[in-house]
């Protein structure tokens, strides 16, 4: 009875080695038990719609290519070293590609290091990163699309007048090309347009709001506010409305959501630049099963971009690029 006992408890403990190897195996992307390659993706945030939509671009695309995708983000665009540490832990499950939009273009380098170093394929999204080390970013042409959103406020206030921007931040690439394309868009084309104040809301509503108001407030001859983000151009026409400024201020925002889209078709807001989300989130995942293919991918992935108002936010192509 005793060999029995003795055999039977060794033969439990190896099966439950042999599961817990197995769990790992699971969390540590594909595995000789796992045929399905793992796609980690690591976003700038998961509070806006916008992040949603791309989300359901990977996703559709992961379905599509046969993949696993992990999909996750900081609660703010302004966590940082929350997101780092997002990219860490994306890291150490060690997939097969990892899709990543930096909100720091530079504090993201040692772990793209460390990527290269592991033959890990990167896709940058939306935001691209100050490194040659990504094989690919998929985004939006920032700047041409502030151009265009320059060129919609020039039109509304006249081609003259004092006008601001809220931008959710100075240290990403979409923030800072979104901030410079409206500003040497204004400034080489409209020389009687002046920007007042630049301030930035860290892509959060209730900041954008504080900040708009007060940049009302010390200009009262002040035109129009340009919000670069969904979350910027929220807080831009709350602060309107709480001032009881309708219709005085021309507010041109970016992205999509329903709370701008009802602020368009309400005359809260003039109009609104909006990305290709989905689009953005589909191309990140083809590009990243391409790369660990072995197949080329184009250094830019430009996923297009389209101004929207009441008037033609109907048309086929700009429907399907808005998100709610």
């Amino acid at each position: 009875m005793k060999k029995r006992s003795w055999f039977l408890g060794s033969m439990l403990a190896v099966s439950m080695i042999l599961g817990a190897c197995n769990s790992d195996d699971a969390e540590t992307g594909s595995s000789d038990g796992d045929k399905q390659p793992y796609v980690a993706i690591v976003s700038k945030g998961f509070q806006h719609q916008f992040w949603q939509a791309v989300k359901q671009g990977a996703e559709k695309a992961a379905d599509e290519f046969d993949v696993k995708i992990t999909f996750e983000g900081p609660e703010t665009e302004a966590q940082v070293d929350k997101q780092i540490e997002m990219l860490r832990a994306a890291l150490d499950k060690k997939p097969d590609a990892i899709g990543f939009a930096a909100l720091d273009s530079q504090a993201a380098t040692p772990l793209l290091e460390e990527m290269k170093e592991k033959n890990i394929p990167v896709i940058a999204f939306d935001s691209g990163v100050d490194s040659e080390i990504p094989l690919a970013t998929a985004s939006t042409n920032n700047k041409a699309a502030a151009a265009l959103a320059a060129d919609k406020m020039a039109e509304f206030i006249g081609g003259e007048g004092k006008i601001a921007l809220i931008v959710h931040d100075q240290t990403s690439v979409t923030g800072v090309e979104r901030r410079d394309g409206f500003k040497e868009q204004i400034e080489s084309k409209y020389p009687n347009i002046k920007i007042v104040d630049i301030q930035y809301g860290g892509g959060d509503h209730l900041k954008s709001t504080d900040l708009a108001k007060a940049i009302i407030s010390a200009h009262s001859d002040l035109k129009g506010i340009f919000g670069s983000n969904e979350g910027s151009a929220i807080g831009v026409v709350n602060a309107v409305q709480e001032l009881n400024k309708s219709g005085d201020l021309v507010v041109i925002g970016f992205d999509s959501g329903k709370q701008q889209i009802d602020a368009i078709k309400n005359g809260l807001m003039a109009g609104a630049v909006t990305q290709n989300p989905v689009g953005i989130g589909y191309e990140t995942v083809k590009a990243a099963v391409d790369a660990m293919n072995g197949k080329k991918v184009e250094k830019t992935i430009d996923t297009g971009f389209y101004y929207y108002d009441k008037d033609n936010m109907e048309d086929a192509d700009i429907k399907a690029a808005l998100y709610e």
